[in-house]
């Protein structure tokens, strides 16, 4: 799905394959996820002056106090919101560079994503767009208040943390739906949390500690 035409050393298969070992390691055992991060060219979605870092498993600065998260934290939510059934859309919540939405793109049919800040929002659409990524659909806007137009979900991915996740996020997803999300503590330490939507209730579960940058309220121009 995704048409890498840049030619660059930095696309080998070699430096991608090391990437999915060191994912495969680290426990990420679910073959779509491990090859939708083999496809995607990462080195694409992170400054230019710094990719020749972009298959480390490490997070990158993106510029406007962003990062994109590493490739270990992008497989585990991934693989977070597939597990427990099919998956066909997906809302995100924080496009950034527009990474992990590249990735769901190789897996679901569809993802719909928010970004707060608009320059972020115009790069990630132009660079989709450059590379053949058809079935993202990106807005510009508060992510706490989601794509209601669009709801329900399949999946609901936080790619910031709230200290609680908002309500309104959770009456989109559709029945057996689940959220994946860092959560925030009062203590300051996050966790990487994923709310299941049964008939009557939302099931929580807490998955591992993660860091991210905090979900902020509104969206900047």
């Amino acid at each position: 799905m995704v048409s890498d035409a840049s030619g660059a050393g930095l696309t080998s298969g070699r430096a991608r394959d090391r990437l999915v070992r060191i994912l495969e390691q680290q426990g990420i055992r679910d073959p779509r996820v491990l090859e939708a991060i083999r496809s995607v060219p990462r080195h694409l979605f992170v400054e230019d002056a710094l990719s020749h870092r972009a298959y480390e498993n490490i997070a990158l600065p993106i510029g406007h106090r962003q990062t994109i998260s590493q490739p270990f934290i992008v497989a585990r939510m991934t693989e977070a919101l597939l597990e427990g059934g099919p998956v066909s859309t997906v809302l995100e919540i924080g496009t950034g560079s527009g990474y992990q939405a590249a990735v769901l793109a190789q897996i679901v049919d569809r993802v719909y994503s928010i970004e707060r800040i608009q320059a972020l929002t115009r790069s990630a659409r132009e660079l989709l767009s450059r590379l053949g990524i058809n079935n993202v659909n990106l807005r510009h806007g508060d992510g706490a208040e989601g794509w209601p137009e669009r709801a329900p979900y399949d999946g609901i991915i936080l790619t910031a943390a709230p200290r609680e996740v908002p309500e309104t996020l959770l009456t989109q997803l559709a029945p057996g739906g689940r959220l994946v999300a860092p959560v925030e503590s009062a203590d300051g330490r996050q966790h990487l949390v994923r709310y299941t939507r049964t008939e009557d209730a939302f099931v929580r579960d807490v998955l591992d500690g993660v860091m991210f940058v905090p979900m902020l309220p509104g969206a900047e121009q």
